[in-house]
């Protein structure tokens, strides 16, 4: 614990909080400050002017990273036959149907991400209470309830990451590790802001994004500019 005390306080050394760095300045200096003796993820916070819980200000997506994540993510499939050797030959961790449904509710979930085909929702539905808490509950607008498993797979293998704006409006998701080079992480935030660009809520009013920062899993957080940042 001392030794994670001294390594926080060094990389908050001549931080000034509220400064405003442009993007490329941000992703230059989040990585100068990741020191930790593992690879660091690279997160991004976005604060939007939204209430999710209005119909018309809901944000929810995907977007693939196109220097992914960094992380390997964990699939799992509900198909059968041959949806199901689909979703095996693409890279799928886990895949079947009430065995697996039956494993989920006994609470083992081996998985990070739930892909189905539209005939196993029935079965996937008992599961809304497992799965729909951790944010695993297949959705078509998300691309993880389809017949074209092995795309859905491959996505989710390949850097695809989903965000969905919180109660308070915000919108937060990794989108790298300390490890990748600067341009592979601008490419990345790029890429997430965009997505979150295009996706705005047809009920916004006034200025849609607040705040936007960056930081890694040891170190503090770098505000952006709205101006580097807001026409992506």
């Amino acid at each position: 614990m001392a030794r994670i005390g001294k390594r926080l306080k060094k990389a908050y050394e001549g931080v000034d909080s509220e400064a405003l760095v442009a993007l490329e300045q941000a992703v230059s200096m989040i990585k100068a400050r990741a020191t930790a003796k593992f690879d660091e993820t690279i997160e991004i916070a976005m604060n939007l002017n939204i209430d999710p819980r209005k119909a018309d200000q809901a944000l929810r997506g995907v977007v693939s990273l196109p220097n992914g994540t960094g992380k390997t993510l964990r699939v799992g499939v509900f198909a059968r036959g041959a949806k199901a050797e689909e979703a095996k030959a693409a890279g799928a961790d886990v895949v079947g149907a009430e065995d697996l449904m039956e494993i989920v509710q006994g609470g083992k979930i081996e998985f990070d991400r739930c892909i189905a085909t539209p005939d196993m929702m029935a079965i996937v539905g008992r599961l809304g209470k497992v799965l729909g808490p951790r944010g695993l509950m297949p959705n078509p607008k998300l691309g993880t309830v389809t017949t074209d498993v092995a795309a859905a797979v491959a996505a989710a293998k390949g850097g695809q990451v989903q965000f969905r704006a919180e109660k308070a409006g915000i919108v937060h998701a990794g989108i790298g590790k300390a490890s990748f080079s600067e341009e592979a992480l601008l490419e990345n935030v790029k890429a997430f802001v965009g997505a979150i660009n295009r996706n705005k809520p047809t009920g916004v009013k006034g200025v849609y994004i607040k705040k936007v920062s960056l930081s890694s899993t040891m170190g503090p957080g770098v505000k952006l500019e709205l101006g580097s940042v807001a026409s992506l």
